[in-house]
């Protein structure tokens, strides 16, 4: 079965327009792993506008299942990963002030600055994955810098989903092949929802690990968080 981590960076947002520790965010980790999550993703960024660096270090001895941690591999990212030792570490490409994750590696131009990074984290038993598209070129770039796995961004998939699913998936799961060929081991994330997610387990049903936060966590607005992550494992169930 493909492993489901909530990304809880959402919970941290709400948090932070209050102030206060409401909710809190140690807490709805600990519940999202009760209620059945197989992981807890962060992605923190420099401004701290979401989940916080001390979150992290918070969140670290309360994980008990596979805790991934997302970002820029910038100077105080790579202190913070290597500090906390996470299960794994996601490289994703965005600048600081990025709302949100929108491109893959160029793993092409980027490989000794990948291969320094990745060879860092695996040196402290880190698991790597780099966060990236579906050119098959970049994907066999990601094997050739050392990667454990590689992250399928999949907001393409998900925007021509409701149109024509076969022709939003056909690049991923030739992507997806390309980097079994290679060696690499597969996650995905991006946009996947209860609506689009099983079609794509269906086709890759190889995939590793899905990372889901904001969609998940809209969600749990309306089902309930223990409910909704019963329905988001539904959909990844073989």
């Amino acid at each position: 079965m493909t492993k489901l981590s909530v990304n809880i960076n959402k919970i941290a947002t709400l948090r932070n327009a209050r102030g206060g520790n409401i909710p809190d965010v140690q807490k709805v980790a600990v519940d999202c792993e009760q209620f059945g999550a197989q992981g807890i993703t962060v992605h923190p960024r420099p401004d701290e506008r979401h989940i916080r660096y001390s979150d992290v270090e918070l969140l670290r001895p309360l994980v008990t299942t596979e805790f991934n941690i997302e970002g820029y591999p910038s100077d105080s990212f790579i202190k913070l990963v290597t500090t906390v030792k996470p299960h794994q570490v996601t490289l994703v490409p965005d600048p600081p002030d990025a709302i949100t994750s929108s491109e893959g590696w160029d793993t092409i131009k980027n490989r000794d600055f990948l291969m320094d990074i990745i060879g860092e984290f695996q040196r402290h038993g880190i698991r790597t994955s780099i966060f990236i598209g579906t050119e098959p070129e970049l994907i066999e770039g990601a094997a050739k810098v050392g990667t454990n796995r590689v992250e399928l961004y999949t907001e393409p998939y998900a925007i021509q989903y409701p149109d024509d699913p076969a022709t939003a998936v056909k690049p991923f799961v030739e992507a997806a092949t390309v980097a079994r060929d290679a060696g690499l081991e597969l996650n995905a994330g991006h946009d996947l929802n209860l609506d689009n997610l099983r079609y794509m387990k269906l086709n890759i049903p190889w995939l590793k690990e899905v990372s889901i936060g904001h969609a998940l966590i809209a969600d749990a607005l309306y089902y309930g968080l223990q409910n909704t992550i019963q329905m988001y494992l539904r959909q990844l169930r073989d």
